[in-house]
């Protein structure tokens, strides 16, 4: 094709309003290809039935309906290695520039260089924008050029900066018209990539003035299930950063308010400190013996530790891929403390099973409950499963509609001792550490 088009490469931004780089893409001189790749690098690795990928590939059909229903275009979509498809796309069309926003995480970063150099060696330029937080990489750090590695100083400064900022929206919607007007552009089904439709779907995020105002009294019960569900469309873009940000100021929460800011914070600690994905970043707690039973690994995964409130964030896990905060901090704990197996078995199970994984805060999370990450908790806090309940699921609905059976005979005993699990903890990470 010999007309000269820019390039939209949609990656963690799934949506065509105010998304920075599809703007941006939209403000050049040449009619811009909109496309995405599910990269076979990533998909090999994930089960068939993934609720994540049917909703990526539902909302990309949905997105490229509209576009061919409303503006003469289309959405490109392909399956494989992303060089590989560039390679392909430089023949298929006269590119002038790759647009995209950012993305933070170890194999974003490294496939980004790839896809650059090889794009350079083309003589084609690649813009990069950030889109998905509102402070990124070295945007706030200390006076002394250092990061932040503990939250609330970070917090603070992310506040006050944020005063200093021209805040705005990128109206990416506005300017749709200027999209190439080609209707049949690549498309891939489900099955084209090896996956089937998942049983499980990624519910619609809830954020209205009385969730918000209500967050802070409302957010640790979960059987009120009075969380946002905003993880996976933050994760995915299917939502701008900048529209949440909106709502919490409009409504004045704070605390709503800076549960984004910690997501921010753990991705510049992932942007920082790459090798925490698999190291602790206190590195002596990479000294911990782990014991790393696979058979009480097996019976945490399935809900089955004779502890009702874990079983029941577990297995509302297995069922639905999401679990509520409060919970994921108990079960987290647990897995640590009570039965001594290594955090990144528990990172790696949540990166398979959580509809809203995301790297730096899954990471992040995981090294707080095992004491190992920035601003942890101490090695010493371990959470009491049983007392949990008292404080957290008092009249026990959670547990009933997760865990009924927890009254029954059949009901699992507790594959640990709480008061012989803390001492045993309390002993190995001292040793450990000391």
């Amino acid at each position: 094709m010999n007309k000269k088009v820019n390039i939209f490469w949609f990656r963690r931004d799934l949506r065509l309003e105010d998304n920075v780089g599809l703007y941006n893409a939209l403000q050049s001189e040449y009619p811009v290809l909109p496309f995405f790749i599910f990269d076979s690098d990533i998909l090999d690795k994930l089960p068939k039935d993934d609720a994540r990928v049917s909703f990526i590939h539902e909302t990309l059909q949905n997105m490229r309906r509209k576009l061919q229903n409303d503006y003469d275009s289309s959405l490109a979509i392909y399956h494989g290695k992303p060089l590989e498809i560039y390679e392909q796309l430089v023949k298929d069309f006269d590119v002038n520039t790759v647009y995209t926003n950012h993305d933070y995480e170890p194999y974003a970063t490294e496939r980004d260089s790839e896809i650059k150099s090889f794009l350079t060696s083309k003589k084609i330029g690649m813009k990069t924008f950030k889109d998905q937080v509102i402070f990124e990489k070295d945007d706030i750090v200390k006076k002394d050029g250092n990061p932040y590695v503990v939250y609330t100083p970070y917090m603070r400064t992310w506040k006050e900066r944020f005063k200093s900022i021209d805040f705005k929206f990128y109206l990416s919607e506005d300017y749709l018209e200027a999209l190439i007007k080609i209707k049949d552009l690549p498309n891939v089904s489900l099955s084209d990539i090896g996956f089937e439709k998942s049983t499980q779907n990624v519910l619609p995020y809830e954020v209205n003035p009385k969730l918000i105002q209500e967050y802070e009294a409302t957010r640790n019960f979960p059987a009120k299930d009075a969380t946002s569900r905003l993880g996976p469309h933050l994760r995915f873009g299917t939502v701008s950063i900048r529209k949440m940000i909106e709502k919490a100021i409009a409504e004045k929460n704070e605390i709503f308010w800076q549960e984004l800011i910690w997501r921010e914070f753990f991705m510049q600690i992932l942007w920082h400190f790459p090798h925490t994905k698999d190291q602790a970043f206190k590195s002596k707690y990479d000294r911990i013996q782990w014991r790393n039973n696979e058979t009480e690994f097996k019976l945490w995964c399935e809900g089955k530790t004779g502890y009702p409130l874990v079983d029941a964030g577990m297995r509302q896990l297995n069922e639905t891929g999401f679990m509520h905060n409060r919970v994921r901090m108990l079960v987290g704990s647990f897995l640590c403390k009570h039965l001594l197996i290594d955090w990144r078995w528990g990172e790696a199970y949540f990166a398979e099973k959580l509809h809203d994984y995301e790297m730096a805060s899954n990471v992040g999370n995981w090294q707080w409950v095992a004491g190992s990450g920035v601003d942890a908790s101490p090695y010493f806090r371990i959470f009491n499963p049983t007392s949990q309940i008292q404080k957290f699921d008092k009249n026990l609905e959670y547990i009933k509609k997760w865990a009924p059976d927890f009254q029954e005979l059949t009901y699992p005993k507790p594959i640990v001792d709480h008061k012989i699990a803390r001492k045993r903890c309390l002993e190995v990470y001292k040793s450990a550490l000391n």
